[in-house]
């Protein structure tokens, strides 16, 4: 199995319902983490991240 096969795998992964269920748990843990960091002073500019993040990575 070469690096390709495993890649290949991995945006599979990410691409199934159970991928898209972690990688939004991932992103929701990750946004939550830095509004907190920020003490809620950048709330709007974290969710749009998350948001441009979650079109990028998943099935959503």
């Amino acid at each position: 199995m070469g690096f390709e096969d495993l890649t290949n795998q991995a945006k599979d992964a990410l691409n199934s319902e159970k991928g898209e269920e972690i990688s939004d748990q991932g992103l929701n843990q990750a946004s939550e983490y830095a509004d907190g960091l920020s003490g809620g002073k950048f709330g709007d500019q974290i969710d749009q991240g998350r948001e441009a993040a979650d079109g990028h990575v998943g099935t959503d």
